[in-house]
């Protein structure tokens, strides 16, 4: 199963392919009110340090855990703009579990165990195939994280 390639920005447009193609991707299951939410400054950090290098980091805000992604597009936006200066792409919200579970998170976990909580990670390599999955207590600037990155970078 190929990585979906028809994925839908936070504010409704389609996510031009290009943006991902060939690219090392992090997708992150996020969310506003969660006691993890403060990730959001290391994926900004990550972002910085690794955007220029060819590392997309992907936001895709889910309200199965806790219910602690309540808002609005517009409401979530403007938290993370905020509170965090995201400007890395944010994907409409949507469940990573269960029946319902996206056709993006399909292909992230595959056979995988479901997803335990909110900032589950999934770096994808230039060939667009999971290269490793990383728990939500793992923080943006965690070394084995780091370190994933540099080498699907090469």
């Amino acid at each position: 199963m190929p990585l979906p390639t028809s994925l839908t920005t936070l504010d409704g447009t389609p996510l031009a392919p290009e943006v991902i193609a060939d690219k090392v991707v992090l997708f992150v299951n996020v969310a506003s009110k969660c006691g993890l939410t403060p990730q959001y400054s290391g994926l900004v950090a990550l972002d910085k340090a690794y955007g220029e290098k060819g590392l997309v980091i992907i936001g895709v805000p889910c309200n199965q855990f806790g219910a602690q992604e309540p808002g609005s597009p517009e409401e979530i936006k403007d938290f993370t703009k905020t509170k965090y200066d995201v400007d890395f792409t944010l994907l409409e919200k949507q469940d990573v579990n269960g029946p319902n579970r996206s056709p993006l998170y399909q292909f992230l976990v595959g056979d995988g165990e479901d997803i335990s909580w909110n900032f589950g990670k999934f770096l994808i390599g230039r060939d667009g195939q999971v290269v490793a999955r990383f728990d939500p207590q793992t923080k943006p600037d965690d070394t084995n994280l780091k370190a994933a990155i540099e080498k699907a970078l090469g």
